[in-house]
């Protein structure tokens, strides 16, 4: 597995950009990449649906012989019906897929793979990690062990605090695990751990639960920025004055605006960047343009955005 900073995936896309721009020995057989996403149901969805257009606009304008399809969905049975959808009408060169879910794409992503397509999954891993040739997503246990370490420096090793979990996926697991195995070597009670969908509403319902059941709790980590919207807004309603932190993760602009401007509840978080499923497209791609199909898995690592680096991950114009 190779590691890869936030700079480096930017120059990796970049490079895989210009080899395809300055190929010259591309075979002109029209080869179809299917880009199976999630639709913009949440911030970085929104990101994730913007970059893959982008890509798609951008190969085609290039390739006249790679079509580049791209298709959202908002759900996992519908992402379901979309792959059954795009298998049937043409045949798949290569398919690009960031599950819904992990568990109710993998079967439907095995049967796309049994035609001989090539197969690229970016961020929510399938179960069966054998069906992909290619991974590209971000380090998910270092993201939620990175905040608990610094969370439970901050508090002293000591306190209560509650967290919220997204959708039901390989990558919120990760990011669970990282964030438990830190907090079980310290004397931090974790009050409660539930799902709230990455979705902001959601969160802030959550979070009123949590205000109305527990009367101390000193932090509270959401593990996505959308879902910490939601929580500071519950925070805030509630007047409650005992929450010291509040921190979420993916690089939000928003919340990095927090960072930047040293906001004491939000001080620190952690980048997740949804450009990845560009790059995904773009090293996909290279091997209908005569080089060597790129294999393997792609990390990115989880470096706390503080506010003395935070200028570094804040795109003001970006989407997301």
């Amino acid at each position: 597995m190779t590691f890869i900073n936030r700079r480096a995936l930017g120059l990796l896309a970049a490079g895989s950009i210009a080899a395809l721009m300055a190929s010259t020995a591309m075979a002109q057989e029209k080869r179809v990449i299917a880009v199976s996403i999630p639709a913009a149901t949440h911030g970085w969805t929104g990101g994730v649906v913007y970059h893959a257009e982008q890509a798609e606009k951008e190969i085609e304008a290039a390739f006249p012989n790679i079509d580049v399809i791209v298709k959202t969905s908002p759900s996992a049975t519908a992402q379901v019906s979309a792959l059954e959808d795009l298998a049937a009408a043409q045949t798949l060169d290569a398919l690009v897929i960031l599950p819904f879910t992990s568990e109710e794409l993998t079967g439907p992503v095995e049967q796309v793979k049994a035609n001989g397509t090539f197969i690229a999954v970016v961020d929510r891993g399938l179960t069966d990690p054998s069906i992909q040739d290619l991974y590209v997503a971000g380090d998910n246990i270092a993201v939620g062990a990175n905040t608990a370490k610094w969370m439970a420096e901050q508090l002293g090793n000591e306190g209560k605090v509650v967290v919220l979990r997204g959708i039901p996926t390989v990558i919120d697991d990760e990011r669970i695990q990282g964030f438990t195995d830190v907090m079980k070597d310290t004397n931090i009670e974790i009050l409660d751990i539930q799902y709230a969908n990455w979705n902001q509403d959601e969160a802030f319902t959550l979070m009123q639960d949590y205000l109305a059941k527990y009367p101390q709790i000193d932090a509270v980590w959401a593990n996505d920025d959308d879902m910490l919207l939601g929580v500071l807004e519950a925070v805030k309603q509630s007047g409650r004055s005992e929450i010291k932190y509040a921190l979420g993760g993916n690089g939000m602009k928003d919340v990095v605006k927090m960072v930047m401007d040293e906001n004491p509840m939000t001080p620190i978080s952690t980048p997740y960047p949804p450009s990845m499923i560009k790059t995904a497209i773009y090293m996909v791609a290279g091997q209908f343009t005569g080089q060597a199909p790129m294999r393997g898995s792609f990390k990115l690592d989880a470096p706390l955005i503080t506010p003395e680096n935070a200028d570094q991950f804040y795109f003001p114009d970006s989407p997301f």
